[in-house]
Order: C-alpha cells, then structure tokens, then sequence
C-alpha cells in the first residue's frame, strides 16, 4: 500500500514538473534573425547627380550614404525617381535611363534590372502580382504617355495602357489603380483609374496639377491639387479634394487662398499634414476647412520632400540642388528639430523600411 501511495506521488510530482517546463516552453520565443542591414530604419532617395539612397536607422544610432553603391558596387545613375516596395522587394525608378533596378528592400542586393518597355518611368504601385509604372514618354509629346504593366514573376513589361498627359503619383486600392496627372512639362487635371482586372480606364476630372495622394480611413482619395503657379500666365488656386471611390465623384473640395501652392502631403493617424509656403500644416482628414495656424516653419531650407511617421516629421533639404541635402527631422510633441542628416544630393523621398 505504500509502494503505491509513493508511486502515485512522484507521478503527480512528475506531472507538475512537466507541466511547469511545457508553460516555460509556451512563453518562450526564439530571437528573430536580422533580414538585412537596412531594415528597421528610414531610406532616403537623393535624385542627383550621382543619385543614391540613404540609410538611418530608427534610433538614429547608424546613418550610411550610398547604400546602393555600397553593396552592389555600381551606381544608380544619375536621376533616382522614386522607391516603390513590394514584399521583400525594392523597385528603384532611374526614369532618365529608362531603368527599374530590383533590389531585396533589407540587404539592398541587386536582384535584377528592369530596362526595357519603359519611358520616362516615374513610379510604381502593385496589385495581383503586377507592378504598374506611370511613365511620360516623351515630354513633348502629350499623346505618348502610358503606364507599364509589368509581371513581378519575371519582371518583364507585359503590356502597357495609354494614359494621358504627365502621369505621376499611382497607388493601388482594392483592385484599382490611381493615377495622378499633374501634367509632366505641361500641367493636367485628370485622375486615372484603372481596373487591374480588366486594364480598362476611366478619368476623374479634378482641380489643377493634382499630385500627391492616398485613401483615408473613410476609404476616399484624397489628392492634392497643387494649381497652376503664376508664373505658368494662368494661375489657378490649388486644392485638397477628397473623391468617393464607388462614383469616381468629387465629392469635397477645400480651397487654399489664391497664390498658395502647397507641394507636399502626408498622411498619418487620420491626420493630413501638407507644406505650403515652407511652414507645415495639419488637420484631420475629417475636417472641411483647412487650418489657418502652421504647426512647424521649416525657415530657408529648400523643402524637397515631406513624410510623417507616429511623432516624427521628416524634411528633405535639397539645398542648391548641386551639395549634399539633409534629412531634418522634427519632433512633433513639441513641433521642433531633433535631428539634422547629411544626405544626398538632391535629397528628395522618404520611405519607412
């Protein structure tokens, strides 16, 4: 009897044991292995000449120029567009050499190079497996533009779509594709959306020179309409319309005073935040009047580009469009500069890896 009684305590015992190490087990995760180099960080695109890409980490700890040079020991060219990412994949647009060069986003090894079937390319957004490619063509020609489709399995341009003057900004939501036409050499006032299903296209027509957009948490575009600048002998005011994507209708239209031509837009938190006049503004998406107060004056620096990220504004400088730009960096709790990056020349687009 007590042999048994011994036995069944320590089974108990043993079962507690077990059970304790197993919930240990549950509770522990393995380290996740690093996916390269530049993840983790801020990448900024300097147009050039020589273009380049730069890298700095979240904690501002590690800044390296020329990342792309760096690792694959060749140059991007001269003109760096735009950066458009897709998986694991980088797509870097060099639109004066008519090349898209295919890098892994995290190490920025070359994969391959995209160079044929493209003119003038701008940039790139992604739906079933296709990239699709706003390009210009020739900026004297207004009937020659038109967005490559290119198949990501062999990334090769399958097909192409004409399009109208001056295609710019595209972005892709719920199997459509949006294209903004701010008009290349000339100005435009068109959207274009395509169905990625089908190619087949149709136009909204909005206020002039539209540019940067995105979709709200309401599931509206809201674009950016710079207007014609005075210069162009025909001044128009410029606008944020916002359009519902189920009519291909404007369907709110806020008006910025005559003269005002805002040039960067971003998007963060149900917050749209533009610059107009090198001083930074915000309001909520939901708002029908634009602020009247900025929230940061950017100074003399030549503002190039804009991103917003959780409690960060970041700036390009681009200064004489010859030197070395920087990245400013502000802290939006307290609507002052943190931080100052040395970049490249012609430091111009922000993107989050």
């Amino acid at each position: 009897m007590k042999k048994q009684f011994k036995f069944l305590a320590f089974t108990l015992f043993l079962g507690l044991l077990i059970t304790s190490c197993s919930s240990d087990d549950d509770n522990f995760s393995t380290p996740q292995e690093p996916l390269g180099d530049y993840e983790n960080g801020i990448l900024v695109s300097a147009e050039g000449g020589p273009s380049s890409v730069s890298y700095i980490s979240n904690d501002f700890s590690i800044v390296e120029n020329d990342i792309y040079a760096n690792v694959n020991t060749e140059s991007l060219g001269v003109y760096l567009q735009s950066i458009g990412f897709d998986g694991n994949q980088a797509y870097i647009i060099s639109d004066n050499v008519n090349t898209i060069n295919v890098v892994n986003r995290y190490t920025f090894k070359k994969e391959t190079a995209i160079t044929t079937g493209l003119y003038t390319p701008r940039y790139i957004s992604f739906a079933n497996g296709k990239g699709y490619v706003s390009n210009w063509g020739s900026g004297s020609d207004a009937i020659d533009d038109f967005i490559a489709v290119i198949d990501l399995s062999t990334n090769t341009v399958e097909s192409t779509i004409p399009v109208g003057e001056g295609p710019e900004q595209i972005i892709s939501n719920n199997g459509k594709i949006y294209v903004s036409h701010k008009g290349g050499w000339s100005f435009n006032n068109i959207i274009t959306v395509i169905d990625a299903n089908t190619n087949l296209t149709t136009t909204i027509t909005v206020n002039d020179v539209p540019d940067e957009m995105f979709i709200n948490n309401s599931g509206e575009l809201v674009v950016l309409c710079e207007g014609k600048p005075g210069w162009s002998g025909s001044e128009t005011n410029a606008t944020i319309s916002k359009i519902d994507v189920t009519t291909n209708t404007v369907t709110e239209t806020l008006n910025f005073a005559a003269g005002v031509h805002p040039s960067q837009m971003s998007s963060d938190n149900g917050e749209i935040y533009y610059q107009a006049n090198n001083e930074v503004f915000v309001m909520s998406e939901t708002s029908s009047s634009l602020p009247t107060a900025s929230i940061v004056n950017l100074g003399t620096i030549n503002t190039y580009g804009m991103a917003v990220k959780g409690d960060k504004l970041f700036v390009t400088d681009a200064k004489d469009f010859a030197s070395l730009g920087d990245l400013n960096v502000y802290d939006l709790t307290t609507n002052t500069l943190e931080n100052t990056f040395t970049v490249g020349v012609n430091a111009s687009k922000i993107y989050f890896n």
